[in-house]
């Protein structure tokens, strides 16, 4: 029998934790490992339980969700946990900064149970959870600030056909849409978007998105 998916669930507001806690509890194949109110305990709770994924809030007392997220799966860490960050759409540019910190996702906090329990069971695959649309004005409302000032032409060592595939992730599309619209298998979809990574020292579709905006690959 496959052993479930162990959850910790940060959030210091205790009505939400406690949905989160009793959504995902319900499930058979994912169990609450832990739960705290704020980033310090998440970061100690996570070295001590060693979750699969941890669910976790942006706004929160004594260190913020952002820099829970970096210490916890930030670049250089040794042991990374993967993060899926839940937050309220006014909290934007900091859902883009804890992409940025290392999460593998986020979702919005009137999402529907469903979604929840679906981007757990996503990003504890390794494989990453964006949403099209927010994606799109998360990242995109922030575009003209992070991109380069200069206009020039961004130096890429992608193919062009590799930009097409990049486009499309950005678009929020999965292998088999990819494939779909490209007319191509989806092995071959999964051998671009695997050298796409490999190309720019990327570890997943979120950090490809967040990498072509900041370097103008895409608009």
């Amino acid at each position: 029998m496959t052993e479930p998916v162990r959850v910790l669930v940060c959030d210091d507001q205790l009505l939400v934790r406690t949905g989160l806690v009793t959504i995902i509890d319900a499930q058979p194949d994912l169990e609450v490992a832990g739960e705290c109110g704020d980033g310090q305990a998440a970061v100690e709770l996570v070295e001590r339980l060693r979750p699969d994924v941890v669910v976790m809030d942006v706004r929160m007392p004594v260190l913020d969700g952002i820099e829970a997220t970096r210490r916890i799966a930030g670049a250089g860490v040794r042991n990374p946990v993967k993060v899926l960050v839940v937050t309220t759409f006014n909290l934007d540019e900091y859902v883009y900064e804890a992409l940025r910190a290392g999460a593998s996702g986020f979702l919005l906090k009137d999402a529907p149970p469903s979604h929840l329990l679906l981007g757990i069971r996503t990003v504890a695959t390794g494989a990453a959870l964006l949403d099209p649309e927010v994606t799109r004005q998360l990242v995109g409302r922030y575009a003209a600030r992070i991109r380069p000032a200069d206009g020039t032409p961004p130096d890429t060592p992608l193919t062009p056909r590799e930009l097409e595939v990049l486009r499309l992730i950005e678009d929020g599309l999965s292998n088999k849409e990819i494939a779909a619209a490209l007319v191509l298998s989806q092995e071959t979809v999964k051998t671009f978007v695997s050298r796409i990574l490999a190309k720019l020292g990327l570890r997943d579709r979120v950090q490809a998105v967040v990498h072509a905006y900041r370097h103008g690959l895409v608009t």
